[in-house]
């Protein structure tokens, strides 16, 4: 289940966003100060073009999604992106079980929920079972472009998904 996020939320979502495992998949890779954090729910918490989703699973808070770049007036467009507690995931052996559902679900949420015609994303190109994953959901791949952040060099590759090419239930 997907729910909005609240402010009580706050510190579950940053001790998420900090995990090793996220960090290695996301374009800033540095742990996130609690200051950061709170600039950027300060910043997202009331933008229309944004929305900040907890995934929900056996009524426990294990995920975050993400929507920006909302454009909800002509062409119905956005972007996403996701991270799981993968810590707590995996000591429960939940791990692709969840990862499935929250993308099965954000990708509803985007098209039923919000009715965008094209849900964008990006990928870092090291990520293969996320890109794969993505192409299991039929997002198609774009020209991959290279980008300089946190220090390193990353080639991010942009993903994306038409409304009318998303796999039905």
């Amino acid at each position: 289940m997907l729910r909005e996020a609240t402010a009580d939320d706050v510190h579950l979502m940053l001790s998420w966003r900090n995990q090793e495992t996220n960090r290695q998949v996301s374009k800033t890779s540095h742990e996130i100060t609690a200051e950061e954090h709170a600039r950027w729910w300060s910043a997202v918490r009331d933008d229309p073009t944004r929305r900040v989703l907890v995934y929900v699973r056996d009524d426990t808070p294990c995920g975050v999604v993400t929507f920006f770049d909302l454009r909800l007036d002509g062409p119905r467009t956005g972007a996403w992106g996701f991270y799981l507690d993968a810590d707590g995931l995996a000591e429960r052996g939940e791990t692709l079980p969840a990862w499935l559902a929250v993308m099965r679900e954000a990708v509803e949420y985007a098209f039923d929920g919000l009715h965008l015609e094209r849900l964008d994303g990006e990928v870092l190109e090291h990520n293969t079972v996320v890109r794969q994953m993505n192409r299991r959901f039929r997002f198609v791949e774009g020209t991959p472009r290279q980008e300089l952040s946190d220090g390193r060099e990353i080639t991010v590759i942009p993903i994306s998904l038409a409304r009318d090419d998303r796999r039905q239930r």
